[in-house]
Order: C-alpha cells, then structure tokens, then sequence
C-alpha cells in the first residue's frame, strides 16, 4: 500500500508522531494509501529547513528562480495524465476535470516563470534635483500553504510558483484527503533542481498542523483557501501576531438569466457549473436567478439534461459527474436538502444519495435542483459544497442584482443576456471579484486575479500579477547624489 510521507529538507520522511491515516477513493471506497499525521515539531523542522534555504535563495536572481519554474511546467507537462489518474482516484473528480486543473498547474508554472523577468517596481521623478527614487519588490520569507482538497494540484500551484519566483520559501499543508497529489506535485519540484529546503511538504490535520504554522512565528504569512469558519479563525490569530494572511473562502454563486437570453446557451453554462465537480468548487453555480418569462422554460430544459447526466467513477470517461468527497459532506448535502424542502421549496429533480448501479460504494448525490427559492431561504444563502442548485424568479434586472448581492460571498456571478447594456450593467452593479456574461460561474484564467468580496476573502488574490502581492513586500529607495542634505518637502519650496 502506498504511504504518502513529508518532505522536509529535501528528504521524504516519516511523521514524528509515527501515526498515519488511510485516503479513500470517494468513488469505490477503497483505501488507496496511508498518509502521515504531523506534530508540531514537524512543523517546526520544515520551517527551520526553510529559513535557512530562503537566505541564499533570495539572492539568486529572479530571471535564474524562473528557470527552474520552467523546468516544473516541462515536468508536469510529461506527467500531466499521470497525476490527473492519481486526482481523480483520490478526489473524485471525473478524468478530464481533472486534466484541467493540471494543464492549470501547467499554465501557472509557465506564467509564473515569465515574471522572474517581470518583477517589476517603479522609478519615478524626485522632487528634488541630484535625487534618484525607485521601488523594488522582496520577498517576505517564508510563506505558509494550506490548501484544500477540491483543486489539490491547482490552487497549490496558484500559491507556491508566485512564493517561489519572489524569492520566498515554502511549508505546505496539502488537505490530508488529497496527499498523492501533492506528493506528485513535489516531487516535480525536486526533479526540477529546486535547491533543498524552499518547499516542504507536512501532510497532517489543520488542527494540528494548519494551528502550528499560523502560530509559528517565523512564517511570515498563511495563504488559505478553505472555509468561511476557518478562515476567520487564521485571520484573528495571524492578525494578533501581526502576520499577513490572503484568505479565499467559498462563495454562493449565481447565475442571472434574463428573459432575452440563449437559454440554450444558460442551460450548458448551468449544469457545468453547478455539476462539474459534484457542486464542490467555491465558485459553482448554487443560484440561478432567472426571469418570470423564462423560468418555466428554463426548468424545462434543466430538467431534461440533468437526465442525461451519468454518475460514476471519473475515470470512466463517459461519466459526467463524479463522487462527492467523503461520507459526511454526503451527509451534510442531504442535510440542505431536507432543509430546503422544510422551508418550502419544490423539489425538481434529485434530492438523494444515489445508490444504484454500484453507486451505493461510493459518495454520490443526485444532481438536484429546487424550484420556488425565496432569497431568504437557508438553500439560497448558505454554501451546500454539492450539486445542489436553486432556481429564484425575478422580475427585472435591478431586482437580480440585489438578490445576487443578498449574501454574505462575493466570488463569482454570470449573467446570461443579449443586450449589451444590460451585460455592462451587471458588470458594474454586480459585487463579485469575478463577473462572466454568457457563460457560467466557473472557468477562471490563470494570468487574471482570483478571489472575490465580502465573505470570500480579505482583498488579496490567488492567480494573475495580483499575487506576487501577497509574496512580497515593496521597499522604498533614494539614492541622493548631490553631496549635501536635501529634505524633502522643506528644501522643494
């Protein structure tokens, strides 16, 4: 069986507590591995390794930092069907989800690796004659990663190429459902040539090793992505220790469909955003809010394609939707369901734990859909994390877009409509950090910031130029070569 280990200084090792967990295919329910659970002296041995590997890596410069960026996109290109197998085995999402997210591990790498040539500050005109002034970017020092389980390769990827580009070293906490992946992940790294000591991987739970790093104090800052819950947590901490965190924390996303819109067109953007990934995305598609003069019309054909969809094992590749992740999310998805249903939805279509067809081995829930959602129900405000969707009527535009605000999450919204006007409208009104019209809530590109308002995060972004802010700081410099004192804002008069 295959034990999935830290790695610590260049060395795969052993946890210190010599304890460990099985990882199960949410699909079958067999047992895949065994992953090690970490102490704090783990912890504290990988943030020891990355200490003293960031001291010399910060001197090396940064176009010579992207080299080994780019020997990582090459690497994960040769194995991208490889570690997508290892993610749908042990995450559940279906086969070409999950090429997906590796050929975004991809796209990160190689973007990543071209800003060790872009990291750029500012020169800008003194007031003062003789007088030079710039602004540069450092790094922090050592950035710790915890990510989660439902993009365990991609928004890895989002976290350490950024860190390591800047000049940063890393300790990661990968979700302890997802450690194979992360394994595979670094080992790309180490294959890379990346010097011993800049990415140390401690496997464990968030408890333990998510509470350590946050409360140890030489990581300079926590990049999480999880829940809303945590989240706030690692933020008052780290806040009191006066550390920086850049938190991503779940949305509540809609999708607006007006009465002019290609419902043909909302249809596909709809089941893939609330179905893709069994709902499990912090930006699927759990709202639509649509126009009384289509909503009929729209449920029809909602209806209709949701029977087209296959459960099963994501490595068939005729499924459509995959497992959810493990036996209490199924649990606390059934749960919503019965909540829906006591507020006074209409149940559409799904509604169950599917158990046919072998079904019943693995963690599926039917997609489902409720009909008759007041924005002040349970379903429509709180994240369910699964394929459940809810349909509320609107009767204008003005009306959508203060139901699309009504929640407490800001990450993503869509709308689907033929009118430019409209379409510039939303993309004002709308507070989200991510607006697409005509398409879904999913399908972020990985050269534009991601992260959203609100309840989803702090102002901070995963992705895009936007995040080498939060890996680095700015440092102001004067250089004053006129051979007296000159001050500033005195001597300019």
């Amino acid at each position: 069986m295959n034990k999935y280990l830290n790695f610590i200084n260049g060395e795969w090792r052993e946890a210190s507590s010599g304890e460990s967990v099985p990882v199960t295919n949410p699909a079958t329910g067999e047992v895949i591995g065994m992953v090690v659970q970490s102490t704090q002296e783990d912890v504290d041995a990988a943030v020891q390794s990355a200490k003293l590997a960031q001291k010399s890596w910060r001197l090396v410069p940064a176009p010579k930092r992207a080299e080994i960026l780019y020997k990582v996109a090459y690497l994960l290109q040769e194995r991208k069907e490889e570690l997508s197998q290892t993610l749908t085995q042990e995450m559940g999402k279906v086969i070409s989800e999950a090429r997906g997210e590796v050929q975004e591990a991809i796209d990160m790498a190689y973007y990543m690796a071209g800003e060790g040539r872009r990291l750029f500050g500012d020169t800008v005109p003194s007031e003062l004659q003789n007088k030079f002034a710039m602004s540069v970017r450092v790094p922090i020092g050592i950035a710790g990663l915890i990510t989660p389980w439902n993009f365990p390769i991609a928004i890895a990827s989002w976290k350490s190429l950024p860190a390591l580009v800047s000049g940063n070293a890393v300790v990661w906490k990968p979700a302890t459902e997802t450690p194979a992946v992360a394994q595979g992940f670094v080992k790309i790294y180490e294959d890379a040539g990346l010097p011993k000591g800049l990415v140390n991987l401690v496997n464990g739970s968030g408890s333990v090793v998510g509470n350590a790093m946050v409360e140890h104090p030489d990581i300079d800052l926590i990049s999480f992505t999880g829940s809303n819950e945590v989240g706030k947590q690692i933020n008052e901490r780290a806040g009191a220790l006066l550390k920086r965190t850049s938190l991503e924390m779940g949305g509540k996303n809609a999708v607006t469909v007006l009465e002019d819109a290609d419902l043909d067109l909302a249809v596909d953007g709809i089941l893939w955003g609330a179905f893709g990934t069994s709902g499990q995305r912090c930006t699927a598609s759990s709202r639509i809010i649509v126009h009384e003069k289509v909503k009929a019309e729209l449920e029809r054909k909602l209806v209709e394609r949701i029977g087209e969809l296959k459960l099963g094992n994501g490595l068939d590749e005729t499924v459509n939707v995959g497992p959810v992740i493990n036996r209490s999310s199924l649990e606390r998805i059934d749960e919503y369901v019965k909540i829906g249903q006591a507020e006074g939805a209409k149940l559409l279509v799904g509604g169950r734990i599917a158990t046919e067809n072998g079904l019943n081995q693995g963690n599926f829930y039917a997609p489902t859909i409720f009909t008759d959602v007041t924005p002040d129900m349970r379903i429509a405000k709180e994240e369910i994390f699964g394929p459940v969707l809810s349909i509320i009527e609107v009767k204008s535009l003005e009306e959508a877009i203060e139901v699309n605000n009504s929640v407490e999450f800001g990450l993503s919204s869509a709308i689907f409509t033929a009118d430019v006007n409209r379409a510039f409208q939303a993309m004002n009104d709308l507070d989200t950090g991510i607006v697409y019209v005509n398409a879904g809530t999913t399908g972020a590109e990985i050269h534009l910031p991601f992260g959203g308002t609100k309840g989803t995060g702090n102002g901070h972004r995963d992705s895009g130029v936007a995040a080498l802010d939060v890996y680095t700081e700015w440092k102001s410099i004067y250089v004053d070569y006129s051979g007296k004192l000159q001050r500033a804002q005195i001597d300019n008069n």
